[in-house]
């Protein structure tokens, strides 16, 4: 196996890691909203 990442497998990694923080930050919101809300009677 080569060590060294090839610029597809990197640029395949950064994409892959920026999509897993849009989607924790998309959860933290909708919880965020929904706790407000329920606070909010």
């Amino acid at each position: 196996m080569n060590a060294q990442l090839t610029e597809k497998q990197k640029r395949l990694r950064q994409r892959n890691w920026a999509l897993l923080a849009a989607l924790v930050a998309f959860v933290v919101l909708v919880y965020v909203v929904t706790i407000v809300k329920m606070k909010g009677g």
